[in-house]
């Protein structure tokens, strides 16, 4: 037996688990949860990080170390912290839905063309890559980056708060805009082309390798990006598959060799994020459970406590497609009132307006569905890439209701499981670098022995082929 304990930071909490491997399956146990809630202070949203670090702290200690083989860490994308000479925190780090990067993108692509931008990158044009963070920050408090010595994005702030050492991992570098897949390194050229310092860039180590100690537990690398942990466990046995990683985002894709940097890449704003061995994944980003997380929310400042399976059971007895809405509309992505910005939208596109919270969440559903449609689409002509059949992982894989809608979205067979695969896949890697298991692909193979994926076959092609025509004339009509 191998015990392995996997740290999994996301956006709404995080998790310690304890993932046992007997040599043919892996098996997980939570052992402690906290929430993560952003901090608002004057007018800027942070991460609080410190706060996070004594949660960890908390749940390593619960989750016996003293058996363990090792630990890894993953998180969400793209955020970072600053650290000085002495590896001192210089200041909280600051939240992706923070608004100070509001209109930095077009500053860049003013200095840097958007074709040449993304031949350098591969990623997408989202307003919260680290890249337009920085450049916010070199606007605001450039003596800040000036007294930085490190920049470690999220996981690797905790990897060196374990550790004590730094550097940024393979899978969540390339979230930041700042690595050249081409070169294999961070794009100084294009940094310093912006006005921004180069001399705080840490190492870009792999996935699986072995960093330091805790506790006298082995400290591994993992694929430290959540959603690269999660592709790690689809549990596929086929080379010819699409997934989506379903949680607060939604992250559709497909995996590959090299990154995909041609110009239809580009106009479908495809990101080519780095994978596990020596593998890409483009994929496009999808609002996600975001939008019913939010709605839910507010339904609780109200007063009223419903749980999700009661709005998805109200959600299925919905009239379908009485409303839809494009999920990736800039009004649903700050925190705030979802349920009246949803009804703003339907009143603006001259649709009926869902009134109760069952024929909300099901427009959500519905339009997630369709959303991951259209993105699939994008995503197979830009790349060229044959897909049977969508694996859906993590939180968002037990929503049946939602499964369902996108397999008959998509017309094609929809998996889906394992739901903790970013866990797992945190493990998997861990079990590589120990040299349990050898490769990728027999990492899927405990998955697929150890959580069988649930099966869901389209139906209902008619009605959602005409909701579709409905939905492109929507997201196509600005």
């Amino acid at each position: 037996m191998t015990d392995l304990i996997a740290v999994d930071l996301g956006n709404e909490s995080g998790r310690i688990f304890r993932v046992r491997f007997d040599g043919r399956q892996v098996q997980g146990t939570e052992r402690y949860r906290f929430a993560n809630v952003p901090v608002s202070l004057r007018g800027t949203l942070y991460w609080d990080a410190l706060r996070l670090w004594q949660e960890i702290e908390r749940g390593l200690a619960a989750a016996q170390l003293e058996t363990a083989a090792g630990i890894g860490v993953d998180s969400f994308g793209v955020d970072f912290g600053l650290l000085d000479r002495r590896g001192a925190l210089l200041s909280n780090p600051v939240h992706m839905r923070d608004k100070r990067t509001e209109g930095i993108m077009e500053q860049v692509l003013a200095l840097v063309p958007r074709q040449e931008l993304y031949q350098r990158t591969g990623i997408g044009f989202y307003v919260i890559n680290t890249l337009y963070q920085l450049v916010a920050l070199q606007r605001d408090a450039p003596e800040l980056l000036e007294l930085t010595d490190t920049l470690l994005t999220m996981p690797n702030l905790i990897l060196y708060w374990m550790t004590g050492e730094k550097v940024n991992e393979f899978t969540h570098t390339t979230t930041t805009q700042c690595y050249n897949p081409t070169l294999g390194d961070w794009d100084r050229e294009l940094l310093r082309r912006l006005g921004l310092p180069t001399h705080f860039l840490p190492t870009v180590v792999q996935p699986a390798n072995l960093i330091g100690l805790y506790s006298d537990v082995p400290v591994f690398t993992v694929a430290s990006h959540d959603t690269a942990s999660a592709v790690v466990a689809v549990p596929t046995e086929s080379e010819h598959f699409a997934y989506i990683s379903s949680g607060t985002w939604s992250l559709i894709g497909v995996e590959t060799r090299q990154p995909i940097l041609t110009e239809p890449a580009m106009n479908a704003n495809i990101t080519n994020e780095g994978g596990a061995f020596g593998t890409f994944r483009p994929l496009k980003m999808v609002m996600g459970l975001w939008l019913v997380q939010q709605c839910r929310a507010r339904w609780q400042q109200q007063g009223q406590n419903v749980a999700y399976e009661t709005l998805l059971s109200e959600a299925q007895q919905a009239q379908p497609f009485l409303a839809l809405i494009d999920p990736d509309d800039p009004a649903f992505f700050a925190h705030g009132d979802m349920p009246a910005r949803i009804a703003d939208f339907c009143r603006a596109t001259e649709q009926p307006v869902p009134e109760t919270q069952g024929a909300i969440v099901r427009c959500i559903l519905e339009s997630l569905a369709l959303k991951y449609r259209y993105a699939l689409e994008q995503i197979v002509a830009a790349t060229g890439r044959q897909v049977e059949a969508l694996h859906i992982v993590g939180g968002g894989s037990q929503n049946a209701l939602l499964c369902q809608m996108t397999a008959d979205a998509i017309g094609k067979v929809v998996y889906s499981g394992p739901i903790e695969a970013t866990v797992l896949g945190n493990a998997l890697v861990q079990l590589v670098a120990l040299g349990e298991l050898r490769d990728l692909a027999e990492a899927r193979q405990v998955v697929r022995a150890s959580y069988p994926p649930l099966r869901y076959t389209p139906s209902y092609l008619q009605d959602w082929e005409g909701a579709y025509a409905r939905f492109r004339r929507l997201v196509t009509s600005g």
